[in-house]
């Protein structure tokens, strides 16, 4: 089962921003009830999304910079990085249900059955 690795503002960018996969960083605190209650769901979250998304963790106490370049106003925030980008970004305690879904929908194509549809018209460009 893969485990939340902590990340810190000296590695966030080799860590984070240079992945070849997409990146989940939950900044969180000790003091913080919230970040406690969703830690576990995190957790959970990366043992099923191994090998495909890496989870990090950023105590905002321990690390002020990189919190304040990404605007984190209140925590528990999760961001989704891919390529270097925020491509998702959930603040707040979640139920792993949907939390997960809203990962999902993230890391995944979309589509029915993650395929992405194109259509081409036939000859004559009628349909």
């Amino acid at each position: 089962m893969a485990a939340v690795q902590p990340v810190s503002d000296a590695t966030f960018e080799e860590l984070v921003l240079k992945s070849n996969t997409p990146v989940l960083v939950d900044f969180w605190a000790g003091w913080c009830s919230p970040c406690k209650q969703v830690a576990p769901i995190v957790e959970e979250l990366a043992g099923q999304y191994a090998g495909q998304v890496t989870f990090y963790s950023m105590d905002i106490d321990a690390n002020g910079e990189t919190p304040m370049n990404y605007g984190i106003m209140s925590i528990p925030t999760l961001l989704v990085f891919s390529g270097g980008q925020v491509v998702k970004t959930i603040s707040g305690a979640r139920p792993k249900k949907r939390l997960g879904k809203q990962i999902a929908r993230t890391v995944r194509p979309q589509g029915r059955y993650g395929v992405k549809r194109t259509y081409t018209r036939g000859p004559g460009g009628a349909c």
